[in-house]
């Protein structure tokens, strides 16, 4: 079974497209199945389209901290944080545009789930399985992941929300964090995702780095007249403010 690991799309549409083309053009890798960790949504501006690809192809999918507080703007409340001006614009831009579909359909999504695929049990969570804000790096440390091994029963789990990809196999759990779909902030603009194998009892996993149009996500930010920072940070793949 070939599942595409995805976390932090934060509403880039090109960049999902040019995954999914990838998959299909090279060699036939193809996958069976989607699992997202959040942060689907705010600063590129496709949030219906991101959200309805992912609805049609039945991903596995929860919510991210960006998506929590767009949720919270469409109840009528307000957030504290972020107090950047530009990001709020970011925010208040994206609860705009969605639809009711788009606005149900992040209503439905928990925020992490279990799911058991091909005899594993698979975790997805989008900071970590003792926290949903936890920020775990490829450069955290062992013992980290050791202790976070044994609080959970998920042979398998995937996380996002620090835009940094990795494989750990730790404690007798694996550890995937596919990277930033949307968003990354190491320098390299390309998309960011995994590919995760599992036949019988074996679990191969692929980082991927994908090229998209990025010229198509700053042409939309500027047709809606969004912060020109934004521009700068897709094309430069990093992150700004």
């Amino acid at each position: 079974m070939r599942i595409l690991l995805l976390a932090d799309i934060h509403g880039n549409m090109p960049a999902l497209l040019a995954i999914e083309r990838y998959f299909a053009e090279h060699g036939g890798i193809g996958f069976d199945t989607i699992c997202n960790c959040g942060d689907s949504t705010v600063y590129a501006p496709f949030p219906n389209e991101t959200l309805q690809w992912l609805r049609d192809r039945q991903a596995f999918s929860i919510l991210g901290n960006t998506d929590h507080k767009a949720l919270t703007l469409l109840s009528g409340k307000s957030f504290k944080k972020p107090h950047d001006e530009e990001k709020r614009i970011m925010y208040r831009s994206t609860v705009e545009a969605l639809t009711n579909e788009s606005q149900r359909y992040l209503l439905s999504l928990p925020d992490s789930r279990e799911l058991n695929l091909q005899g594993n049990t698979i975790g997805l969570f989008h900071g970590s399985p003792e926290h949903p804000r936890e920020l775990l790096f490829a450069w955290s440390p062992d013992s980290r992941f050791q202790e976070l091994s044994a609080l959970t029963d998920c042979q398998i789990v995937v996380t996002g929300h620090s835009h940094s990809p990795y494989y750990k196999y730790i404690g007798g759990t694996h550890f995937i964090n596919p990277g930033s779909a949307g968003r990354m902030f190491d320098g390299n603009p390309q998309a960011s995702c995994a590919l995760l194998t599992i036949t019988g009892t074996s679990v191969q996993v692929q980082l991927h780095r994908i090229s998209y149009p990025v010229e198509e996500v700053v042409a939309a930010l500027r047709k809606y007249n969004l912060p020109e920072i934004y521009a700068t940070m897709f094309r430069q793949g990093r992150k700004l403010n």
